[in-house]
């Protein structure tokens, strides 16, 4: 198992040194998998042969190393395909049915605007006056009536407001779909969400703002120690609060973990870890050692070895349409899924 991990490391994750706690931003992480009773199966039956790794795990970062080991050991064992680097993010390109067939009526409606305005403007080819006669057809409308040119304006004015009707319904379908896959994309997978509201065009609108400049921007507004005067009412509370019992020390246990990655999402997205809930739901046995590791965390008030790691994935995105600035540009992060509870 360790040379395994040792390899699943060095081919698959990028990393570098445990102690550094340096994730690089090429770890891939395992994808989702098939919920069958064999994969399942291949999960327990790896519970027991992790204790040993697990009980000599001296940080969250070796934790870490082993369960990833571990699910990447299950995805070769039950022969699933490793997700790609390079793999393309967004919707499917396929066009629904229904949209195909509203698409349709517009051609054909527009076609048939075309062969009347014709016939009006007086072009009596027969095939326009066949055309004619099949858009009277079921009426009462004859081609050799007084008014018929009153009522070729009525039939294009009709067939107009009927395109646009269709042509609101695809926007609303559209809109009401592109809400519905974005609001379940989120509870998903958060990171693809935020990579598919990216606006390449507008992104690609001027030279990109340097990074360095960006970050030395948001950490002036963020970090940079600041002097309030906040006047005598913060006094009033300060007294009010001097009377409150403190908070009992948190004891984390290994139920607190359990609880917590049973009510969240399989596949969320895992931050620069590269760990979804599902492998944290299966394997069982890393429950305790999380929760102890966690608790040293807590009382030495310090994660020196996993930092990085429990600060997340980065990710800036645009905050409006204009051009990207260091100003419209913000950061957003991706956490692990157990620092999210």
């Amino acid at each position: 198992m360790v040379s395994q991990r040792t390899r699943a490391n060095e081919e698959y994750i990028g990393r570098g040194d445990c102690g550094n706690a340096q994730y690089d931003s090429s770890r891939k992480s395992t994808a989702t998998s098939p919920h069958s009773k064999r994969n399942r199966a291949v999960v327990r039956a790896l519970n027991p042969m992790l204790v040993t790794y697990l009980e000599a795990s001296r940080d969250l970062c070796e934790t870490d190393s082993v369960l990833f080991g571990a699910a990447l050991a299950v995805w070769r064992i039950i022969g699933a395909r490793l997700p790609t680097a390079g793999r393309a993010i967004g919707q499917s390109s396929a066009i629904p049915a229904w949209r195909i067939r509203i698409e349709e009526r517009i051609a054909k409606a527009r076609a048939l605007i075309g062969r009347l305005i014709c016939f009006r403007s007086g072009n009596n080819r027969p095939r326009v006056v066949r055309t004619v006669r099949m858009a009277f057809a079921g009426t009462n409308i004859s081609l050799s009536q007084p008014d018929i040119m009153q009522k070729l304006t009525e039939r294009i004015d009709d067939l107009k407001q009927k395109i646009a009707a269709w042509g609101k319904r695809i926007r609303r379908f559209t809109e009401r779909s592109t809400r519905f896959n974005q609001n379940r994309l989120f509870q998903s997978d958060q990171k693809r969400l935020y990579k598919s509201l990216e606006r390449p065009v507008v992104c690609g609108a001027g030279p990109a703002p340097n990074q360095a400049d960006m970050v030395a921007f948001w950490r002036s507004l963020w970090s940079e120690p600041v002097n309030h005067s906040e006047g005598p009412w913060t006094e009033v509370v300060a007294s009010q609060c001097a009377s409150i019992t403190p908070m009992d020390p948190v004891i984390i246990t290994p139920d607190d973990v359990a609880e917590a990655v049973r009510r969240a999402p399989n596949w969320k997205s895992p931050g620069l870890d590269g760990l979804h809930h599902y492998w944290l739901k299966g394997i069982m046995v890393c429950h305790a050692v999380l929760a102890r590791q966690f608790q040293e965390a807590l009382n030495q008030k310090s994660l020196p070895s996993l930092a990085s790691s429990l600060l997340g994935s980065l990710i800036w995105f645009l905050k409006t349409r204009l051009p990207q600035t260091r100003a419209n540009t913000a950061p957003l992060r991706v956490y692990p899924p157990y620092t999210r509870h």
